[in-house]
């Protein structure tokens, strides 16, 4: 249905940082946004452990330079937040990196506190 999309909303550095990332990855994760945008989600989308029902989810690719997760929330209504987009850099095991997690815990109350912003807009006009 052409206009139920949601809009994308980039999160601090969020752009920038998928933008430095490898062109293969860049498209994956850009499809798996705009699917995310259509109210659908990517295979490949999981929820991101230890943020309960918060409606985060990660999309992780591999490429030969190495592992790239994306993490956005489709918790709001009023859009979609692109939280974080970053090449794993640790060697042990699968887990996201706590510096990484707290990132991500960051952007989201900005997130949260956008769409709150983005509520108060439409029920005043």
């Amino acid at each position: 249905m052409p206009g139920s999309e949601k809009p994308l909303e980039w999160i601090s550095s969020s752009h920038k940082d998928l933008m430095a990332l490898p062109a293969d990855i860049r498209r994956f994760f850009g499809y798996a946004l705009s699917l995310a945008q259509a109210g659908d989600q990517h295979d490949a989308a999981k929820v991101l452990k230890g943020f309960g029902s918060a409606g985060v989810l990660e999309v992780v690719e591999n490429d030969v330079g190495g592992t790239y997760r994306a993490v956005y929330t489709v918790k709001f209504i009023e859009a979609v937040y692109v939280l974080h987009c970053f090449q794993k850099k640790s060697k042990s095991g699968i887990a996201t990196p706590k510096q990484d997690m707290a990132i991500i815990r960051a952007r989201l109350k900005v997130a949260e506190a956008l769409a709150k912003e983005l509520r108060n807009e439409k029920t005043t006009h």
